[in-house]
């Protein structure tokens, strides 16, 4: 659906979202991180499943040195009703997310992003602009027989103010479900 997608060093799109704790989120609402990490995502999909645990860990780790990661769930729940809003609150519940879960009804952000994919992820430096974009890493079965942890690798260089050495990776998973 979606070939616009950002170039490395491109501006985040500015986004005004409904998370599952009710509250909205944009840009302002992170404006004392160091490192925004905006991840496609959905329920339903077996790959997002897969890394839940692992965003949760990376979001654990990487708090204190002022990272966030943001789910943003952009699937047509008319077709995917496990995408709804009321299944992202009961998800996020159940998993104890330990980062925002934000509803993107229109698909306007997902499009703005050119995001194709859940999980895609798009990780932004201190002045918003991408510094990494891609899959998680190169393991989504078994996170023992992980080789290439790409999203810590682009944290740990972007916070050592160092240029990413891999800046993009073909995302994996299920493809966003459009409207």
């Amino acid at each position: 659906m979606s070939d616009n997608k950002l170039k490395i060093d491109s501006a985040i799109p500015d986004f005004s979202l409904t998370g599952v704790d009710d509250k909205t989120y944009d840009l302002n609402s992170f404006s004392d991180k160091k490192i925004l990490i905006v991840v496609f995502s959905c329920n339903h999909c077996p790959y997002v499943q897969a890394y839940e645990d692992r965003l949760i860990a990376l979001q654990k780790e990487f708090e204190a040195k002022g990272i966030q990661i943001i789910a943003i769930n952009s699937n047509d729940d008319v077709k995917y009703p496990d995408d709804s809003f009321d299944e992202m609150k009961k998800r996020a519940a159940a998993k104890r997310f330990n980062f925002p879960y934000l509803r993107d009804e229109t698909q306007d952000i997902a499009k703005a992003f050119g995001a194709t994919h859940t999980p895609q992820i798009f990780l932004f430096d201190k002045d918003r602009k991408l510094k990494y974009e891609g899959k998680i890493d190169d393991n989504w079965q078994e996170p023992a027989k992980v080789k290439s942890a790409y999203l810590k690798e682009a944290i740990l260089e972007v916070l050592n103010e160092k240029a990413v050495s891999v800046p993009e990776t073909f995302s994996i998973g299920c493809t966003i479900k459009w409207k």
